[in-house]
């Protein structure tokens, strides 16, 4: 009797409550307004660069393909965690159910997988493009294009089922309360009344193998970049290599240093709200500035930017 009682005890929690960003009324208005226009400006601008690489033979090139991939994510991503924040500004803290958590954590813990991988695969771009250049058709052609990005979508699809399984499988039994504005990892750990030893450690390895792996790859390219860049005779030649992947060294930039700052940071400030705002910068404001940061500079965008709206 009393351990059927403790096990209906330990699985009476059937939803969560995501805090999000509890102030006062007249503040979340704003917020959400804000946050709209945000949101909504991010699938303008993502879809408008699918539309331009998909339309303009231009740019079907392994950089424009990748690009292309990257801001079909940014869509997706940005649409697994932002309705969530837009609920909890409208209403109040928001209440989501178990079903609902998981299937948002697995599509969130799927792209950021993704986004890592090609991250990763735009930083071995570069790296053939200027270090290997006589190569590049070869190393670069469209069959291997198309197996590093089926990779990345996959591989994240894959360690997001493990991961998800494994988190699902515990057991809640209260409080319920997630001090996030989305079902993430950690939050949800925390909560867990059971053993989490075997869901950490899975958790670490994928962590190691995507998050750490993936950015080895990266530092590694730009390094060789940056060596083969000083070693160019010329100046106008090594602002020219440069200027084709800074823009790629801002994003790996700002999209590691938020991740691992939240997921490697000390446990003393582990209960302070600063999470939830390094959690918008590569949830919100990362997905926005990307195409921005990718276009800013890029001649071939602008021209058929200004070729698809009948600019002079």
């Amino acid at each position: 009797m009393e351990t059927s009682l403790e096990f209906t005890n330990m699985t009476r929690v059937q939803q969560f409550v995501l805090l999000g960003f509890p102030t006062r009324l007249g503040i979340r208005d704003t917020l959400f307004v804000i946050f709209l226009s945000l949101y909504l400006l991010t699938l303008l601008e993502n879809t408008l660069i699918i539309y331009l690489i998909c339309s303009h033979s231009e740019l079907h090139k392994p950089m424009y393909f990748f690009l292309g991939n990257l801001s079909c994510l940014e869509i997706c991503y940005v649409s697994a965690t932002m309705p969530t924040l837009l609920m909890g500004l409208w209403t109040g803290p928001y209440h989501i159910s178990f079903v609902t958590c998981m299937t948002q954590l697995f599509f969130f813990v799927s792209l950021i997988c993704t986004e890592c991988t090609l991250l990763a695969s735009m930083a071995y771009d570069r790296y053939v493009a200027i270090c290997r250049p006589l190569h590049y058709p070869l190393l670069m052609r469209p069959q291997v294009c198309l197996g590093l990005a089926l990779s990345s979508w996959l591989g994240g699809l894959v360690v997001s089922a493990i991961k998800t399984k494994c988190i699902a499988s515990l057991t809640y039994c209260g409080p319920n309360v997630l001090n996030q504005f989305f079902c993430d990892v950690s939050p949800l750990l925390n909560l867990s009344c059971t053993h989490v030893a075997l869901t950490e450690l899975v958790d670490f390895i994928s962590a190691i193998v995507i998050f750490c792996g993936t950015l080895l790859v990266s530092l590694a390219s730009y390094s060789a970049i940056g060596m083969a860049v000083l070693r160019m005779p010329s100046a106008a030649a090594r602002r020219k290599a440069f200027s084709t992947c800074a823009s790629h060294l801002v994003v790996v930039g700002i999209f590691y240093s938020a991740a691992l700052f939240i997921y490697c940071r000390p446990s003393r400030i582990k209960s302070m709200d600063l999470n939830k705002v390094l959690s918008v910068i590569y949830t919100v404001v990362t997905p926005l500035c990307n195409p921005i940061i990718y276009c800013l500079r890029n001649k071939e965008v602008h021209a058929v930017l200004r070729k698809t709206l009948h600019w002079p």
